[in-house]
């Protein structure tokens, strides 16, 4: 397992709703889950956004995702999109939470660019949660890969 430490920032709030796009006025989640769920992966039971987690100095590379959804077309606004997950374990507070890190393609995400140090999560709701907080993360070695040099 890797075991690595993170920084609770602040993201777009487009996948939740609370960025305000009049294109996605409940999330960008909502109208992706059924398209992912028809794929084999149900996200019902998470929070209906995400925690973005700044890894830096660390840079990721992908090895093997749990989940790679090719061309997901769920959006008339945009091309389709391809989408990696992984599985998470995300410790805040003493308590351990078990969910996602949900990675659209950056080879065909077209809008809201991310920085190469984030990792967006996907987890049940938990409360308290702030930004600056500094997290720990456990995520599968067969999964990511973890550098101080941007290796992507």
């Amino acid at each position: 397992m890797n075991k690595i430490k993170g920084e609770i920032i602040s993201g777009h709030g487009v996948a939740s709703g609370k960025g305000k796009d009049p294109r996605y006025p409940e999330g960008t989640l909502k109208l992706q889950l059924p398209h992912f769920k028809k794929r084999g992966l149900d996200l019902s039971s998470y929070f209906r956004g995400t925690i973005n987690v700044d890894i830096a100095p660390f840079y990721f590379k992908i090895k093997t995702p749990k989940y790679y959804f090719k061309k997901v077309n769920w959006s008339i606004h945009i091309p389709p999109e391809s989408f990696y997950f992984f599985e998470v374990r995300f410790f805040y507070q003493h308590k351990a939470y078990d969910g996602m890190i949900y990675m659209p393609d950056p080879k065909t995400k077209t809008d809201h660019e991310q920085i190469p140090t984030l990792l967006e999560l996907i987890l049940p709701p938990i409360s308290g949660i702030k930004m600056g907080q500094i997290i720990s993360l456990e995520i599968n070695d067969e999964c990511l890969n973890f550098e101080t040099e941007n290796i992507s």
